[in-house]
């Protein structure tokens, strides 16, 4: 695939999600499969999942919601052997500095509590996906 070719296909994918996003509300997006990290419970969950993405994101941030729907579809299709979690960068500074979190979303993948992998920005549901199962070696 040429670099323009995945350029339009970045361009569809980005409409399509935008789309998505929109036309739910907040709370359609509430899943018992992603934890809402925290400064009090962040390395609790940093510790006791050893598969886990944690997506870092922000309310005002549009590209955060359009990737939001994929990181619930892909908890519950990974239920069991991934972990995936939430972190709030404005109201966890502390935490998105000690990972050099500068853009958002940046999704982190760790691994025994080791990060193995992070994306930033988003990107489609099949590009996320390809990312977790190499990291994660499915």
């Amino acid at each position: 695939m040429s670099d323009e070719e995945l350029e339009k296909f970045k361009e569809k994918k980005t409409r399509e999600l935008l789309k998505n996003v929109l036309s739910k509300g907040p709370s359609d997006s509430m899943d018992a499969n992603v934890l809402e990290a925290n400064e009090r419970n962040f390395n609790r969950i940093l510790t006791e999942n050893a598969r886990l993405v944690v997506d870092f994101w922000a309310h005002w941030c549009m590209p955060c919601k359009m990737i939001e729907p994929i990181i619930y579809e892909l908890a519950e299709a990974y239920a069991g052997r991934v972990r995936f979690a939430r972190l709030n960068v404005d109201s966890n500074p502390e935490i998105a500095a000690r990972f050099d979190v500068m853009s958002i979303p940046t999704l982190i993948m760790f691994e025994n509590a080791v990060e193995i992998d992070r994306i930033v920005g988003a990107l489609p549901k099949e590009f996320i996906e390809r990312r977790i199962m190499k990291a994660f070696r499915f």
